[in-house]
C-alpha cells in the first residue's frame, strides 16, 4: 500500500486556463503575483513574482451533492507541468504548521470522525491511516485557516495480509 499526493488533472486546469467556467460559472479572475503566498494546485510550487495567476472557485468532486465544498484556489495563468504523484509530502506544504485532512468515502461524502487539523509531520501517517478504512477511499488535505482545497490523497497497489 502507497500514499499518492495528486495534485489537479490536467485537462481541467488547462480548460480554466484556457477561459472555462469555474465551478460557479464564472471566468477565473486574472492577477500578477507578488511572490507570496500563491500556491497552484496544478503543478504543487508557488507563483513567482510578476507571473500571472487565476482565482476561480474549485469543487473537487464530480457532481453537486451536499457534501460538494467549492471554494478558492490558484492556478498559474499560463501552462504549468503537473507535480509527479507521490508519497511525500510534496515541498510546497512544508511551509505550513498544519493542515485538515479529511476522508471520502467512494460516493464522495465525508466519512463523519475522520476530520482533523493535522500538523504537518504528521500528514502522511494520518493520511495512510485514513486511507487502510475500508470507508475510505480518497483523503481531501485543505487550509487549517482558510478550508482551501490543497490536494487528494489516495492510496495506490493492494494490501497484501500475508506481508
Amino acid at each position: 500500500m502507497t500514499i499518492r499526493f495528486q495534485a489537479l488533472p490536467t485537462d481541467a486546469v488547462r480548460a480554466l486556463q484556457r477561459g472555462a467556467p469555474d465551478a460557479y460559472g464564472m471566468k477565473p479572475e486574472r492577477k500578477i503575483s507578488d511572490g507570496d503566498g500563491v500556491p497552484c494546485r496544478h503543478c504543487l510550487s508557488n507563483v513567482g513574482e510578476g507571473e500571472a495567476y487565476l482565482v476561480l472557485a474549485y469543487r473537487p468532486f464530480p457532481g453537486l451533492q451536499p457534501y460538494a465544498e467549492t471554494g478558492p484556489i490558484f492556478l498559474h495563468a499560463e501552462a504549468c507541468t503537473r507535480a509527479e504523484e507521490t508519497d511525500e509530502l510534496p515541498e510546497l506544504f512544508t511551509r505550513t504548521r498544519d493542515y485538515i485532512l479529511r476522508g471520502y468515502s467512494s460516493d464522495d461524502r465525508i466519512v463523519y470522525g475522520t476530520g482533523a487539523v493535522t500538523p504537518t509531520p504528521e500528514i502522511v501517517g494520518k493520511a495512510a491511516e485514513l486511507l487502510a478504512r475500508p470507508d475510505v477511499a480518497y483523503v481531501h488535505m485543505r487550509s487549517a485557516r482558510n478550508n482551501c482545497y490543497q490536494c487528494r490523497i489516495e492510496l495506490v497497489g493492494t494490501f497484501d495480509a500475508d506481508a
